[in-house]
């Protein structure tokens, strides 16, 4: 669910604009590999919605490119369960030559948001090149990052002397779709051992730009590293009445009781929080900005109490929902007949959970602030594991920061929290820090994910490839 969507991008955008990069090196030379792009195309047009296509039908593929650059059948293992055949995964492990070092895991899930061609300018399940972008369903969420594991294991197979560490990928299903088969999770429960790494490196991070491609003039501002993200947790809100014939009302009706309480949902603010990862962020981030919000995002790092600081910073939605737990009724059902009272309304509250808060103290806090015993508060899914924030670890920020410098001269890297979720949830909790990495880059629109024309810039895929080679080389070798 999110490439480049750690929820950041207004604020990047509006911070880097302040500065003036200047460029200290030339970055290294980029080039266009066919095979790369090869690859890019083949999992790009195989359509892997949960709808119309087939993740199982992008693991096959994959698995023939794996095996043609020489993975045996001990290398490789893939994953379904008999009642979802087409939301199947694969797993591939280069053994490393070391004894001590631990894996490092690439993850990334091959299923995408479903598209539907009348709506697309262009064929959705077609890549097409126009204008310096890739254009398809999935070049951006997240078959830009699959395609570049993809060819980093190739690539890695060939390599003599071989990586020290060894080196795991796991291509899942499940991610875009809440409550279907996730292989990220299936994984991370009956196949432990088999993503075992000291860390795994996920969507998430990426970088964004001054609101133009580099194809277009524009520049690249920040990049960032994704270092934890909120847990997703959805309740159902249930009034019941008796009912009855609506010529003659009664003052207790489900629609109503329901309405009210879906008031107070929108009205109560969950308490600020702060970790580590957005402390630095809000700090560096609002150094980066010349403006109001700037300033407060700086005191409130320095001072989560300063209340005046707050208010500045809560005008911007993005910044509210890095700073607590956030919640948003998002669906409603009621009634049975339109001459009929109602016997039941419903509704879905999607609540996005700061790290550390449990969905029991998410509920009981919206029913404290509901108030209202005749409303019942229930999760909707229950036992999901809960978000861990990784560590800002030297090891892994290192080999980051130093690759960026070369890459992106000029560029600054910052830690950022996701205020949406992804497949890390799974690995995260199984005791797999995962972190989102930066590498490709995306525009402050949004290139279509999730929507209609999705896109990614051409060199942003390409410059991509060759930095993230190069950061899990720094890391194996």
């Amino acid at each position: 669910m999110m490439s480049f969507r750690s929820g950041v991008r207004s604020t990047l955008a509006l911070a880097a604009s302040s500065l003036a990069i200047q460029a200290v090196a030339a970055p290294p030379p980029v080039t266009r590999d066919a095979a790369f792009v090869d690859t890019f195309r083949e999992i790009v047009e195989t359509d892997s919605s949960i709808t119309t296509g087939s993740c199982t039908a992008v693991a096959d593929k994959v698995e023939a490119r794996l095996r043609k650059a020489g993975y045996t059948d001990a290398e490789i293992t893939r994953f379904a369960v008999p009642d979802h055949p087409k939301e199947g995964g694969i797993v591939a492990v280069l053994k490393g030559s070391s004894t001590t070092a631990r894996p490092i895991l690439l993850l990334g899930h091959i299923d995408v948001v479903t598209a539907k061609r009348e709506d697309w300018v262009r064929d959705p399940y077609t890549l097409i090149e126009e204008g310096g972008y890739f254009y398809g369903r999935g070049t951006s969420d997240m078959k830009s990052l699959d395609a570049i594991w993809i060819d980093t294991m190739v690539r890695l197979k060939g390599e003599k002397p071989g990586a020290k560490r060894t080196v795991k990928m796991a291509l899942t299903c499940g991610e875009e779709t809440s409550g279907s088969f996730n292989g990220a999770d299936w994984l991370s429960t009956n196949k432990r051992d088999l993503i075992d790494a000291e860390f795994a490196l996920n969507e998430g991070g990426g970088g964004l730009t001054d609101g133009k491609g580099l194809s277009e003039g524009g520049k690249l501002t920040v990049l960032e590293l994704q270092v934890g993200e909120k847990a997703y947790q959805d309740f159902t809100l249930t009034a019941t009445n008796p009912g009855g014939h609506s010529s003659q009302p009664v003052p207790e009706n489900a629609i109503v009781s329901l309405a009210r309480a879906l008031e107070k949902v929108h009205a109560y603010r969950f308490p600020l929080q702060f970790n580590d990862t957005t402390r630095a962020y809000f700090a560096r981030a609002g150094a980066m900005r010349q403006d109001e919000t700037g300033k407060a995002m700086v005191a409130l790092s320095a001072n989560p109490n300063d209340a005046a600081a707050e208010a500045v910073v809560n005008k911007d939605k993005m910044l509210h929902s890095l700073l607590r737990t956030t919640c948003v009724p998002t669906m409603v059902a009621a009634g049975h007949a339109l001459n009929a009272l109602p016997q039941r309304a419903t509704a879905n509250v999607n609540c996005r959970m700061f790290p550390g808060n449990s969905p029991e103290q998410t509920r009981d806090a919206l029913a404290a602030a509901i108030g209202d015993p005749g409303v019942s508060v229930e999760l909707a899914v229950r036992d999901k594991p809960l978000a861990k924030s990784p560590s800002l670890d030297p090891k892994i920020t290192g080999p980051i920061e130093k690759l960026a410098a070369r890459y992106f001269p000029g560029v600054p890297v910052l830690p950022s929290m996701a205020t949406g979720a992804s497949d890390a949830v799974y690995t995260g909790g199984a005791g797999i820090p995962t972190y989102g990495v930066p590498g490709v880059w995306g525009n402050p629109d949004g290139d279509g994910v999730h929507g209609l024309n999705e896109r990614i810039e051409v060199q942003s895929l390409l410059t991509g490839r060759a930095y993230l080679y190069d950061l899990v080389k720094a890391y194996s070798y």
